[in-house]
């Protein structure tokens, strides 16, 4: 299923550039136009393919957007050789045009906006046989451009708004967070009011984007504004799904691993592979596999660039299982010493090797330590970029924000905290969780540690911690200092955004404007 589906969408990369208008008025008959191409509903699906093959280029989930999301926030850091690479993880940003820290992302972000909307713009005029087919492709155009949107207002909290394609003459102007948040909200509306999305696809189209994706992006996008009774309403059609749609796996690892991906769990995953051993061009043997393993892999078997700060373990061991163990969920995300001490019937072999870790901890999850004893380029994992158990916790957070009752928002808690083995919040032997059910500021706190507990290095923490306000006051930002030193250099009103690439704001000639305090 996962390699059909990435077949379809390799079939529509050479788009991205075949597609801009000439600059020649001769055609060459071996390379399509915008006046030869967009014809038919083949070149539609294409089209829609093109715009899902942004999903794998190194400034997404691919590779480099873990370092923004993960060791950016204070669950992860790095110690990478290459300086420039780890102080953009430290809040030292020195070069606006740093390519691997900013430029990437940005052009890259912008690429996929660009295929998402050559795919608004033309389908349209295409003649389908089945509306159902047409809308669905639509449907999944407006689903990846709000995706994009998504990640430039998370990172620069502005930009500019491109909804048509573009040649290389548009000069780019200032978006504000505001327009682009409702752009967003406009993109996913029309997907979820007009039925374009279906709830599953077939086997063949595993992978795709379906009405519970972009219900729960949108969410997501309210959630971020904190609209916490907008949000609920669209988070509450996924879990009345509950049991026929969605639902968490009996284990946690599955989550992970390349052995049972997209299962009910999955509410929008990228479907890595390792199939596709190239580069990360525009062309049918493009890379296809998940990169960030390499880079948070111990030395010796990765580039050890990205490691995970110790506290967490600490929060890990607080509780016990009903059955007297520590939480299995450390064991699957960490390596670190007095790993096999602390997990005697786990396998102590990482990589078919016995390891001494020293004092360094390790990010293992979505590494493929489990089933082989190196990492490269092309690790096959799906990268789960949402999934149920996230669901879960951010409708908890709604119903405690809009006014509901801590005990009803502690039983989705207790949903996920229940699958590992630990006991209820209200029956935790820990003091300062059991007490945390009845007072809605005590289990809004609570939660923000149940959800990196569970989410940890899943691109989520940093998006949190912004919601939270944790990055706009000088006690959050001590409290994010008390668990990663990295926060010393973070200064408030600042920080909080990427620099725009200066680049794009010299190109612009003012009319893009640099973020406040750079």
């Amino acid at each position: 299923m996962k390699n059909t589906n990435h077949i379809l969408i390799l079939s529509g990369i050479f788009l991205l550039f075949s597609c801009s208008e000439s600059l020649l008025d001769i055609e060459n008959p071996n390379e399509p136009t915008v006046s030869t191409f967009w014809k038919t509903e083949d070149d539609a699906e294409k089209g829609v393919n093109a715009a899902y093959s942004s999903l794998y280029k190194e400034g997404g989930w691919m590779r480099w957007l873990s370092f923004r999301y993960d060791l950016g926030s204070d669950e992860g850091w790095s110690s990478s050789p290459w300086n420039e690479l780890a102080e953009w993880t430290r809040f030292n940003y020195v070069n606006y045009n740093f390519w691997e820290g900013n430029n990437e992302h940005w052009e890259e972000f912008y690429v996929g906006i660009f295929r998402a909307n050559q795919v608004l713009k033309y389908v349209p005029e295409i003649e389908f046989a089945d509306r159902e087919k047409k809308d669905r492709i639509l449907g999944q155009a407006e689903f990846l451009r709000a995706l994009w949107y998504f990640q430039i207002v998370t990172l620069w909290e502005k930009g500019t708004l491109i909804l048509e394609p573009q040649d290389g003459n548009y000069i780019p102007s200032d978006a504000s967070e505001a327009q682009l948040w409702g752009q967003i909200e406009k993109d996913l509306r029309s997907v979820i009011d007009n039925n374009k999305l279906p709830e599953t696809w077939d086997a063949n189209n595993v992978g795709r984007a379906t009405c519970g994706a972009a219900k729960a992006l949108l969410a997501k996008a309210y959630m971020q504004q904190r609209k916490y009774a907008e949000a609920k309403t669209e988070l509450q059609w996924l879990i009345d799904r509950e049991g026929t749609l969605y639902g968490l796996v009996d284990e946690y690892m599955d989550n992970f691993t390349h052995y049972n991906e997209n299962n009910r769990e999955s509410v929008f995953e990228i479907q890595f592979d390792d199939k596709n051993k190239g580069n990360t061009g525009n062309n049918a043997s493009m890379a296809t596999g998940l990169q960030r393993t390499q880079f948070f892999a111990p030395g010796g078997i990765g580039w050890a660039d990205g490691k995970a700060r110790p506290w967490l373990v600490d929060e890990y061991k607080k509780e016990k299982r009903s059955n007297g163990k520590n939480d299995i969920r450390l064991y699957y995300n960490y390596y670190y010493q007095g790993c096999a001490q602390d997990f005697p019937d786990e396998t102590p072999k990482v990589y078919s090797r016995d390891w001494d870790w020293g004092s360094d901890m390790f990010i293992r999850k979505y590494s493929t330590g489990y089933y082989r004893d190196y990492e490269d380029y092309f690790a096959p994992n799906n990268f789960r970029l949402i999934r149920y158990a996230d669901i879960l916790l951010l409708y908890a957070e709604c119903i405690a924000e809009t006014g509901g009752s801590t005990a009803d928002a502690a039983v989705y808690v207790d949903k996920v905290r229940e699958r590992v083995g630990l006991p209820k919040l209200a029956q935790s032997a820990v003091s300062e969780i059991s007490g945390c059910t009845g007072d809605k500021d005590k289990f809004l706190k609570r939660l923000q540690m149940e959800r990196s507990l569970e989410l940890c290095f899943e691109g989520v923490r940093w998006m949190d911690i912004k919601r939270w306000g944790l990055l706009d006051t000088q006690a959050g930002v001590d409290e994010l200092k008390s668990r990663d030193e990295d926060f010393n250099n973070f200064i408030i009103g600042k920080h909080r955004r990427l620099p725009i690439p200066q680049v794009e704001v010299d190109n612009s000639g003012g009319q893009l404007s640099q973020n406040p305090m750079y």
